[in-house]
């Protein structure tokens, strides 16, 4: 018998303003005609004034805990992925351990920027699978919209606020491709890309928040393959095959990476999630976005296998591999 993690519920949180392409017309030179035929995207979402991390992170995980029918005392882990924590420390997961009323088990944050969900739930099913936890939350959250620049056009954009989670509960397998859970994960990072995609700004370096930059010919190409290897790379652990797949949650960037990638796994387009027009990208929290939309759509059933993957600034990539 191998000990898993079952993904036992979803959330998500958007908050209420909403930014359209036409909105941003007003404030950049670009229109919704050319933001949709470059991303697919359509809107974002934004944060209120004094709306912080913690505030998304606490409404997605509660809707998530809710879905998987757990209160604050069956936590016992609380993971945030996010670069846009509410402070410099303590770590933003310490707030939102707080607000939900947890009280035991350790809290803290992931930063590697939008695979960061991926990093965050590999970091949990490693310590579920250890057994120095029972039932985790997994938060990605962010608020994109505190460090861009409103007249770069070529990022203000592509990016949104919101915030997704998870549950993953302890759960027993027999150790085969079989189980329900998370199969395989698998991470990666090449330094050397990283002033590609980053923020110019920092504690250290300039004590500000700084604003993205990002080289964008260079990230769309890295993005393809560095998705498609990672989904390979843990479908291989599996003995699976790009056949045995039912499903793609790519990270939410752009349409067009998007297709790219479900095209060079073999996947028909229906098979692969698309939430990017409804809130651009939200980083760390495009992916349980998405797998909490294919949740409330009924799309997944029991034995199906899903691919998560997911490129970011550093850059950092990765994968997950887990059977519904």
């Amino acid at each position: 018998m191998m000990r898993r993690s079952i993904v036992k519920g979803v959330g998500a949180y958007l908050p209420e303003k909403v930014l359209t392409n036409d909105d941003l017309s007003q404030l950049v030179e670009t229109s919704d005609e050319w933001i949709k035929q470059r991303t697919g995207i359509e809107r974002r979402h934004i944060a209120a004034d004094g709306e912080l991390t913690c505030d998304l992170s606490a409404k997605a995980a509660l809707a998530a805990m809710d879905n998987a029918g757990v209160t604050a005392d069956d936590i016992d882990l609380v993971i945030l992925a996010t670069t846009t924590p509410d402070n410099t420390f303590p770590a933003t997961a310490a707030r939102v351990q707080a607000k939900l009323g947890v009280s035991k088990g350790p809290a803290f944050d992931v930063q590697a920027v939008c695979s960061g969900f991926i990093f965050a739930l590999t970091q949990a099913d490693n310590m579920i699978r250890l057994g120095q936890a029972k039932r985790a939350l997994v938060i990605g959250a962010e608020i994109y919209s505190r460090i861009l620049d409103w007249q770069d056009r070529s990022t203000c954009v592509l990016f949104g606020d919101g915030a997704g989670a998870i549950v993953l509960e302890a759960a027993e397998g027999e150790g085969s491709n079989t189980d329900r859970g998370v199969l395989a994960t698998s991470l990666g990072t090449d330094g050397r890309c990283y002033d590609h995609l980053y923020v110019d700004g920092g504690v250290a370096s300039t004590q500000t928040a700084g604003v993205v930059k990002m080289a964008g010919k260079e990230v769309f190409r890295q993005a393809v393959s560095r998705m498609c290897e990672s989904v390979e790379q843990v479908l291989a652990d599996c003995d699976l095959s790009k056949e045995d797949l039912n499903w793609l949650i790519p990270h939410q960037a752009n349409i067009r990476i998007i297709n790219k990638v479900g095209d060079k796994l073999g996947l028909d387009g229906s098979k692969v999630i698309v939430t990017v027009q409804d809130h651009a990208n939200t980083s760390a929290a495009t992916i349980p976005l998405a797998l909490t939309h294919g949740v409330k759509k009924g799309l997944f059933k029991p034995g199906d296998v899903i691919a998560l993957t997911a490129m970011g600034g550093g850059f950092t990539w990765g994968a997950a591999l887990l059977r519904w």
